[in-house]
This record gives structure tokens, sequence and C-alpha cells, in this order.
């Protein structure tokens, strides 16, 4: 299959980008291939909204710039952080000329919240399921582009580069170059090689890694892996950020249900099991501390009283309130017998968001050649140490934008080179005898990474957590090398390698910063910036 522009990824980076190129160039074909359904993505799932300077008379781009920052924690860069503020309005503006739907006011203006390191309202929202609202803008809009094709069940395997025509790539390899990918059909179970002029990577995040997380179960982050093996520069991947309160279970693995830090911007209050509001011991902005004071906090007090949650308070708040800003969470908290207006809500800490990926520029291009990324898989420079919240759907539409603009003019070049691709190779595997060698494997591996690689960290932790790591990937290459493939071998295969970034990362930092805290260096360090892996 030949396309012109291969976008990897149906969230809002990628549908974003998708609808921009097809638009702009109605002569050239676009195809988006997705691994599972085209609506299921990490932006489904985003509650709180999006965060941009709606009102500039109570508000300023300098102010969102310096709350990014001070989020950020010394390593965004600043310059991206400028533009991603100041380019935002008009990007938030085309979604809604899109069709996408925020709440107003009764005077017909936008209602903004409030959420966590913020110091003025500035969170545009629908309900508790912004995201999800977004997604189905931007798939509407997409089905009247006559030049796309979206395909789901597709699982990319790998990027196709000079490696797979039989030349030695390395990291030092200058001019990398991306001809496509190879995927896997879940129709056909075959090995499909897609041939692109250009192709944008949103494959959004990586929680799954994570024994408890936000993401859903397809968050492994593929994109990541991909261009760490393709030679690709990958950056502070050790920056994980937890949101504070995911709704707590007993006994739940995998995704969790996520309370938006939106309830604590309507006066939600943090208390630990003897009542007490705890905020106040760890910051002057208490309950609307950044994510990782908050998360740190709330860790700090389950392990002080051996429990595995805290308490979300909402009973002060006026129930009609509640129900017309959160009805997806009312709803959910009744179904498992909550009754927000008398109970207090459980939460804990659970895997939300990777500020660290791919690196990129200012215009979304990685280190190799025609290959671009956007959204959660991306390190642009925005988040730093720590992602402000609601920056994260904002910087998927600049930089989808962004990529657009410097893509569009890379596929027009007459000279784009289009060589014959070798077949994928699956000569000498068969079929895994036990699914139990990759079942049990993820949840060593997420076990692992929960234990030692989590909200803090020590260096004896994470030297653990690299050695049984290093089995984990010995042992699933073999089984990768002798069986063929299917999306449980390649997720597992990609989630190690993104572990292992992430304790790499985290060894490298000799200092605690954002979201990385290590007891063995409780201070900053004036000498470590961003690691590139």
């Amino acid at each position: 299959m030949q396309t012109d522009f291969l976008v990897i990824g149906s969230g809002i980076a990628g549908l974003t980008y998708a609808i921009k190129v097809a638009r702009a160039c109605p002569d050239k074909k676009v195809l988006i291939v997705t691994k599972t359904n085209a609506d299921e993505t990490n932006t489904k799932y985003a509650q709180g909204g999006i965060a941009v300077v709606n009102d500039l008379e109570k508000d300023s781009y300098d102010k969102h710039i310096e709350d990014t920052l001070i989020a950020g924690d010394g390593l965004c860069n600043e310059t991206i952080v400028d533009l991603v503020v100041k380019e935002g309005p008009e990007r938030v503006q085309e979604i809604i000329e899109w069709g996408a739907r925020f709440d107003k006011d009764a005077d017909g203006d936008y209602a903004l919240g409030k959420e966590g390191g913020h110091s003025e309202k500035r969170i545009l929202h629908h309900k508790d399921v912004t995201g999800a609202e977004m997604e189905r803008a931007l798939l509407e809009t997409l089905r009247q582009c006559r030049n796309v094709e979206l395909v789901n069940h597709y699982f990319v395997v790998d990027l196709i580069t000079q490696h797979h025509f039989g030349y030695l790539v390395t990291k030092a390899t200058p001019d990398i170059q991306c001809y496509g990918v190879y995927a896997l059909n879940l129709h056909t179970n075959q090995i499909d090689v897609l041939q692109a002029g250009v192709t944008l990577l949103a494959t959004g995040g990586n929680g799954q890694v994570y024994r408890t997380t936000t993401n859903p179960s397809i968050a492994s982050g593929d994109g990541v892996a991909m261009v760490y093996r393709a030679k690709g520069r990958i950056e502070n991947m050790e920056f994980i950020q937890f949101h504070p309160t995911a709704l707590y279970q007993a006994g739940q693995k995998g995704q969790a249900f996520l309370v938006t830090e939106a309830v604590r911007g309507d006066g939600g209050i943090l208390r630990n099991h003897q009542g007490e509001a705890f905020m106040e011991r760890y910051d002057e902005r208490k309950d609307l501390a950044p994510r990782d004071i908050v998360a740190r906090a709330i860790d700090s007090e389950m392990k002080i009283n051996g429990t595995e949650h805290v308490w979300l308070d909402c009973r002060h708040i006026p129930l009609p309130q509640f129900l017309h800003h959160f009805p997806n969470i009312y709803e959910k908290c009744k179904s498992l017998g909550i009754e927000v207006e008398k109970d207090m809500i459980p939460v804990a800490p659970a895997a939300h968001y990777s500020c660290g990926g791919i690196k990129t520029d200012e215009w979304g291009r990685t280190s190799i050649r025609n290959l671009y990324a956007a959204g959660e898989c991306a390190s642009t420079g925005l988040h730093g140490a720590n992602r402000l919240a609601s920056n994260s759907l904002l910087e998927a539409m600049v930089f989808a934008h962004r990529s657009f603009l410097d893509s569009t003019s890379v596929v027009q070049q007459s000279t784009l080179s289009r060589p014959h691709l070798p077949e994928w190779n699956a000569k000498g595997t068969g079929m895994p005898r036990e699914m139990i060698l990759i079942t049990q494997s993820l949840k060593e591996l997420q076990q692992v990474m929960s234990d030692y690689v989590g909200i803090v960290r020590n260096d004896v932790r994470l030297q653990r957590a690299m050695k049984r790591l290093d089995l984990l990937w010995e042992e699933t290459e073999a089984l990768y090398r002798s069986s063929v493939i299917s999306p449980q071998i390649m997720e597992l295969r990609n989630m190690i390698t993104v572990g292992y970034l992430i304790t790499k990362g985290a060894a490298f930092r000799k200092e605690s910063r954002g979201l990385h805290y290590n007891t063995d260096y409780p201070e900053k360090s004036t000498l470590l910036q961003n690691i590139v892996l």
C-alpha cells in the first residue's frame, strides 16, 4: 500500500493533522491506521478540558506561560511554551468551528474552569468528557474528507528505514530516513508494507507499563519503542505523571477511572483517614498545587497511615453544581454505592501521562527524516519535568498544525524518494506454545515498574528494576524471534522497551525535579538538563 501521508493513531493529534493535510492537498492520499477502533484513544478519556487564554481582559499569555514554566520545574523550552500558548487560541477556535461544543454559562460565555497550577480560570470543557467530545467532532469532520482512508485494527510493527535494506544504522548514522511502516492487519493476520512520503506518529502514551493507570489498554508506548529501535532520539522518559486522584477500587488493576482535577478546582478537598485536610502541610496552594506535588503528598499520607487510598471530600459542593459539571463521575460513583453528597470518594494516584517521548523540534520533526510526532508520544519541550494540567490537548493541536505546515512541503517535493521496500521476513517463526509466557511477563513488568520506578524512587530500586528488565527483555526477544507476530507480543516488547527507557532516564538523573523524585538525591542539580537516550 502506498500513501502520501501516513498517520499512526486516531486521537486528537492524528485526526487534526489528517484533516489539515487532506484539505490542503486534495490530490494526495491520506491513510490513518489505528490498532483498535478509531475512537479508542487517550483523547477519549481526557476529562478536565483544554487550557487556553480565552479572555485577555481577565487572563494573559504571560500568566499561562509562567504557570507552564513553574510546573515544568526548569526544563521547559521557553520558545516552545511561548508559541504553544500564543498559537493555542487559534487552534481551539478551529475545533470549535469543526463542531466541538464547550460548556457555556447563562450569559452565553464559555464556562472556564481552574485546575492545579493555574493562576486563572482558563479551562474550556464539555462536562467531564471533554476529550470524548473533541474526538467526536474530529471524526465527524474527517468523514467529509474524500481523500482520507481510516483503517481500524492495524497494528504497526516497525518503522522502515535504511536498516531494512541491509545498511548498518546506528544513532550516529546521518540522515536516517523513514519510508513507511510494517503493519499487522488484524483482519487477515498478514504483515503489510505501508509506504509513505511522510509518516506522523500520534500513538499516545504508555500508562499500561504500570499496574494501575488512567490510560486505556492500548496505551503501550508503541511509537516511542519503534523510534528507539529505529535509532531515533528519545528524551526525558523519567518524567511520568501520576494523576493524584484516580478512583480507588480494591484489587483493581489496569485502567482506573479518572476523577478529574477540575473537581478540586470546584472545591473538592483531599482528606486522610483521620479526616484531616492534609494538603496545606505540603504546599501553600493546597489542593490546587501542581500534580507532582499533590501525587507525592497523597503517596506520603498513604505510607504514613498504612492505607491504600485517601479521600476526596465533595460533600459541601451543591449537588446540582456537581451534577452539572461532573455527570460522568457522579454516575460512576453511584454505580459503586458512593453518594457524593453524603460520602467521600476514595482516590489514589495512578500513572497518567508521559512528559517525555520522541524528541521533536518546533515543527514536529523527529531525528529521523520524513518522520513527525505529535501528542503524548512526542517530547516537544512544552512540559519539561511536569505537565501543567490541561496543556496536553492544546499541545497536540498546535503540533499537529505545525507538522502539517512542514510536512506538506516535503510531500510536494518531486524528488521524494520512493524505493521498492522489502517484504516482512517471517521465516522460521511459529505460533507461541503458551500465552502464559506473554501474560506473566507483562504482569512482572507492571509490578517492577510500579514498585521500583513509581512516584518515589531511589538508586537501589532503580538498579533492581534494571536487572529485572534486562531479563524480561532477553526472554521476550527470544520469544519474538521465534514467534509469529501478534498484538500481544508486540505490546509486551514495546512496553519492556519503554520501561527500560523510563528506568534508564531515572537512573541518569541524579537529582529530584518535577515528576522525578529520588530520595537519594532530594535536591535539584544545576548541571542536569534534558536526558536524551
